[in-house]
């Protein structure tokens, strides 16, 4: 059982995260989710379309300007609270490495904060623990925050994810993070290659096989997109079907831009794992 905020999942449940950017240069949607306003509308549209989860980021996760505690709070905090006063049920979560700021969402409403950066800073997770709040545990390859991967080697990338993401899951435990409410991600593209993204992804169930549930950020990513050698906006078939493998593979929860998309595929593949009955059953029946 997946436990967060108000909901509960059960074990073959997927569950949608909803990307949502508060930053003027995000990668994907270049700053269209950094006004209230129009964050606002996505977060309705992505409740309205299936997701569980909104997932708020005050900085982009590549290189850029220099955004200071003070500022990523200032972009994040109020809109936390605003999004709990609109939307009582949904999950919030905080795509944040740093303490401080994840205390303030804490405050202000955030049921899940989604450490990205592999405990860079391991006061995320004594804060976790002290609101009792949900925590991604991330594999990030020991790189600091907004940097990109630079000739990184693994003797064995997937015996380094799962070192790291388990040793980090037990230690939120010990400091009283609900086991329910921790996950494990392998990290796309953070201290990684393509080839090592790629590995992750096929051997998914190795983490799965663990019994912590497994996040999966897969949408637009680079290794999506070196695969096919298409740039950022072609790259939503292959995260698709990168989504299905993951979801065949065990993976519980999908941290995406496109939600309508990723949900009739999760279904899909639901429908044909065992795991949901035909939304509808016509055909040879009449």
């Amino acid at each position: 059982m997946l436990r967060l905020g108000r909901r509960e999942f059960g074990p073959h449940e997927p569950v949608i995260m909803a990307i949502v950017n508060r930053t003027p240069d995000s990668f994907y949607d270049r700053g269209a989710t950094f006004r209230d306003e129009p964050a606002l509308a996505r977060v309705e549209q992505a409740v309205a379309e299936g997701a569980a989860i909104i997932d708020i980021g005050g900085v982009k996760a590549g290189p850029g300007e220099e955004v200071t505690a003070a500022e990523e709070a200032r972009r994040t905090v109020g809109f936390v609270a605003e999004v709990r006063r609109r939307f009582p049920d949904v999950v919030i979560s905080v795509d944040t490495w740093r303490a401080g700021v994840g205390e303030a969402v804490c405050e202000a409403g955030a049921d899940l904060l989604n450490d990205a950066w592999g405990g860079v800073d391991p006061g995320l997770a004594e804060v976790a623990g002290r609101y009792g709040v949900g925590l991604v545990c991330t594999h990030a390859g020991g790189a600091e925050p907004r940097t990109r991967p630079h000739r990184v080697e693994y003797d064995d990338v997937m015996a380094d994810i799962l070192d790291v993401t388990v040793g980090l899951a037990e230690r939120a435990l010990a400091l009283g993070v609900p086991r329910e409410s921790i996950m494990i991600d392998p990290g796309h593209d953070f201290g990684k290659n393509t080839r090592h993204s790629l590995e992750a992804t096929r051997r998914l169930g190795e983490m799965v096989a663990t019994g912590w549930p497994v996040l999966v950020s897969l949408s637009n990513k680079d290794f999506v997109g070196e695969s096919l050698d298409r740039p950022v906006k072609e790259r939503v078939v292959g995260t698709l079907a990168t989504t299905a493998v993951s979801a065949w593979l065990g993976a519980q929860v999908y941290r995406v831009h496109e939600v309508a998309e990723t949900r009739q595929v999760l279904e899909m593949v639901g429908a044909i794992a065992g795991h949901r009955e035909p939304a509808v059953a016509r055909r040879g029946l009449a």
